[in-house]
């Protein structure tokens, strides 16, 4: 590794990062696997931020490990399960499109910190394959289907935070291509689509705008032009940050999470607001524990943990890739500000941008899934909002 300054702003430090990390190698599976927390379930896009995590702080051994078994656990089709189980059997087997595409994501990242083109080589065929079986859930109007049902059926809808993922991930595809000497002409095409809709299709998504990460994912995406994009988080700033504790999970609830708080500091970096960036990441402390590990949220006023006493391997990784975008660690530091990636095609210009066949875009509205980690994430119960309650509560 290659620091360029040991801390952020706000004091974030390169140690602080390798201790987190080191809580989230405890957790790993002797296979490679890496869930939740110990003993919980996994699902494949925490378990390659962790191991982008892992990379981060020089734990490179633990990362690859995490990488293989991903490569093991592919499904023909391209795949991986919504969940895995701590014994490492299915618990949920519909296919996420977003979690598959974040491979390419870690393959990317991976590449960039240790320039091993083997590696990277050896990742490819299930970066490809993932990559393909995503973009067949492409729809006409750009977005991304956000799931297939365990009998094959592509989900009837898309959804905004999944869709900004995986554009995300298109880019790091279209650069490991790159890298490798392979044409993927086709993804760049999909990845202008798909940049198009978040852009200026917003009604083309299941509305989920009561949760961050609809707020503050299409400006990680790369797809906004920098004025809008600074629009965006100016405008739902008040509705969910809470100043001086963190960002809500969901924009009713009193309830602040660390992966959110960290992930909006990189959004906010990327726009160049370095400042406030590092004000929002230091308000992660309060979830920090004596072992580097990060409980998942924190109900306020009170500070009470929600859920209870639970740190997930999840919500330290994004405080590690946060710490690395800011404080430049190493050589992979800028990838989630968006630098090292291709640019997405313009596609105002194309013909038929809307859709290869002119069809309007779906309105189907069931109920939406989000993210793999948020799906699982439960409401704030009424007991937890009153002041009295919480700290009731906190005192059992």
């Amino acid at each position: 590794m290659r620091p360029a300054r040991t801390t952020t702003g706000e004091g974030l430090g390169l140690e602080d990062a390798q201790a987190s990390a080191r809580s989230i190698a405890v957790c790993q599976r002797p296979d490679g696997m890496i869930p939740w927390f110990e003993g919980g379930h996994a699902d494949p896009w925490n378990h390659v931020e962790a191991a982008m995590a892992l990379d981060v702080a020089g734990l490179a051994e633990e990362a690859w490990a995490a990488y293989q078994w991903l490569v093991r656990r592919q499904l023909p089709e391209g795949g991986w399960f919504n969940y895995y189980a701590a014994d490492g059997s299915v618990e949920d087997p519909r296919i996420d499109t977003n979690t598959c595409a974040y491979l390419a994501t870690g393959a990317w990242h991976r590449y960039l910190l240790h320039g091993e083109l083997a590696e990277l080589g050896a990742l490819w065929p299930a970066v490809d394959r993932a990559v393909e079986l995503v973009l067949r859930c492409q729809r006409p109007d750009g977005t991304i289907r956000w799931s297939i049902d365990p009998d094959g059926r592509p989900g009837r809808y898309a959804l905004l935070t999944g869709s900004s993922s995986v554009l995300s991930s298109l880019r790091c595809a279209v650069a490991c291509a790159e890298a490798l000497g392979e044409e993927r002409p086709a993804w760049e095409l999909a990845a202008g689509r798909l940049a198009h809709a978040i852009a200026h299709r917003p009604g083309a998504f299941e509305p989920k705008d009561e949760f961050a990460m609809d707020w503050y994912y299409p400006v990680l995406s790369g797809a906004l032009e920098a004025p809008r994009a600074q629009a965006r988080l100016a405008g739902g700033w008040r509705r969910f940050v809470i100043e001086g504790r963190g960002v809500r999970c969901v924009a009713n609830q009193p309830w602040v999470t660390a992966a959110e708080t960290a992930e909006c500091a990189i959004a906010l970096a990327a726009l160049g607001q370095r400042a406030r960036a590092e004000s929002l990441l230091s308000w992660t402390a309060s979830h920090r524990q004596a072992d580097g590990s990060y409980l998942t949220g924190l109900v306020v006023p009170h500070g009470v943990s929600f859920p209870r006493d639970e740190a997930t391997t999840y919500s330290a990784a994004a405080v590690v890739l946060a710490g690395d975008a800011l404080a430049r660690w190493t050589p992979a530091a800028g990838l989630l500000l968006g630098e090292s990636l291709p640019e997405v095609v313009d596609l105002e210009a194309v013909v038929g941008v809307d859709g290869e066949d002119g069809a309007e875009p779906e309105t189907d509205r069931g109920g939406a899934q989000r993210r793999s980690r948020a799906r699982s994430e439960p409401q704030v119960p009424s007991s937890l909002q009153s002041p009295e309650a919480t700290a009731s509560h906190h005192s059992s």
